[in-house]
């Protein structure tokens, strides 16, 4: 529990990282990182829009179920 006592603060470091990105206007998603983390999130997204378009497709054919009549 000592070690967070005495922790140096990291804050103000990692603020100025983040403004000086906005400044190049570099955004979170064009950052090393930023790649890694937008992948599963295009997964997911990409996943959700084509459910729901499947669903209503049903729903106007008259199916309540995702398979079979």
């Amino acid at each position: 529990m000592a070690g967070f006592v005495n922790r140096e603060n990291r804050v103000p470091h990692y603020q100025k990282l983040f403004q000086e990105g906005g400044k190049q206007h570099i955004r979170q998603w064009n950052m090393a990182r930023g790649r890694y983390m937008m992948l599963p999130y295009y997964m997911v997204l990409a996943g959700t829009f084509s459910g729901a378009m499947y669903m209503m497709v049903r729903q106007v054919l008259g199916h309540k179920t995702w398979w079979g009549k």
